[in-house]
């Protein structure tokens, strides 16, 4: 039988408009669906810093709201002191290098990933290594900005006015231009602080106890870095006499900061919610934390083997050293999978010579080496 053409047409077009809406709403339901599993982060700064001083504009709100990472609180913060960003940015990278160098011989070694997470979903595990990692950028932070007012960078703030020292020598004089380690100190806790402290979670619950301990963390870099910081001085007198002393505060290298991190990384106490919704020890035995000291509420997961929904990157084709016994060593790096040999190309310093006055001169030399790596 056939139809006529106008209601071959009619019934061509209802289909059309039928497949239509059934794409729609499949298109509607899948954003719906699609739950993000890594939350953005104020770190990734460090990834894509705002390094052009032309943006800092008083007013100029969509700077802020473009930067990518920050929570509701910080984006207030980022409007009021737009010439901060930059050295948060800063801070923020010198923490990340800070701690791709502590464990650069571990199994997890503070690999980034290519997102606004910045370290992917491990993060989302209250583990040891969370907690070192929300030590070192809040640290980092702290240093930058304290640094950057010393130097006169931001309109804010200038160099140190701390109180002199009761132990200085009384005809040494208290002055120069300190880093301004209060001040550092007090913005990084307000800025990095913001995202944890905005968030109303239930008492008692999971998520209550990862901000605790977050803010927990924070603070135990942010004093690491103030209680480090030491008196620097320079002489002055005829010919170098030193007969007058001039002396000021001065942030330590940063890499002693992520060594005394380290150190309580590798002491962290495990902690947990009482009743009270109040986070406390899970071994009673030891001493109970101080605010110098990290701590974490989840055990760290599987390093050695990809893993997806952990955020785990494994162990696999990592450089490892086949005669360390420690954790750099192939037999720990690998987990026991085993590992390639393989010969590759170095070049480095070679026949360095002194020259007078004043340096060393040296040369490049290429040599092959044997080299391990994770199966």
């Amino acid at each position: 039988m056939l139809l006529p053409q106008g209601l071959i047409c009619a019934a061509f077009r209802r289909s059309i408009m039928a497949s239509r809406h059934c794409i729609f709403a499949i298109t509607f339901l899948s954003c719906f669906m699609q739950v993000p599993v890594e939350a953005s982060s104020w770190w990734s700064l460090a990834m894509n810093p705002v390094q052009i001083p032309e943006v800092y504009i008083i007013g100029a709100q969509p700077l802020c709201s473009q930067l990518a990472g920050l929570s509701q609180g910080q984006k207030k913060l980022c409007q009021l002191y737009q010439d901060h960003m930059q050295y948060i940015g800063e801070g923020a990278k010198t923490g990340i290098k800070e701690c791709q160098y502590q464990f650069r011989h571990r199994r997890w070694n503070c690999s980034t990933v290519d997102n606004t997470s910045v370290f992917g979903r491990v993060m989302q595990i209250g583990s040891r290594e969370t907690a070192f990692t929300y030590s070192i950028s809040a640290a980092g932070v702290v240093n930058a900005v304290s640094r950057a007012c010393r130097e006169g960078e931001l309109s804010t703030c200038g160099c140190s006015r701390a109180a002199r020292p009761k132990d200085l020598p009384r005809d040494w004089l208290w002055g120069g231009c300190g880093d301004n380690l209060d001040y550092g100190f007090r913005f990084a806790k307000e800025f990095v602080d913001a995202r944890e402290r905005e968030k109303i979670y239930q008492k008692g619950s999971y998520e209550s106890a990862r901000t605790s301990m977050n803010l927990h963390n924070n603070e135990a870099g942010r004093r690491t870095v103030y209680d480090l910081a030491h008196v620097s001085c320079k002489c002055h007198g005829v010919s170098g006499s030193c007969s007058l002393k001039t002396c000021w505060l001065q942030l330590a290298d940063f890499r002693k900061v992520g060594d005394a991190l380290k150190e309580k990384y590798d002491s962290a106490a495990a902690m947990k919610l009482n009743t009270r919704g109040k986070l406390v020890q899970v071994n009673n035995r030891f001493n109970p934390p101080t605010n110098y000291d990290l701590v974490y509420v989840d055990q760290s997961p599987d390093y050695c083997v990809r893993n997806e929904s952990t955020g785990s990157l494994g162990t696999q084709g990592r450089l490892c050293n086949k005669t360390s016994e420690g954790m750099d060593g192939c037999e720990l790096m690998c987990c026991g999978r085993g590992y390639d040999q393989f010969k590759a190309q170095v070049v480095e310093r070679c026949h360095c010579k002194f020259h007078w006055c004043c340096y060393v001169k040296c040369k490049r030399c290429t040599k092959i080496v044997d080299q391990f790596v994770c199966k």
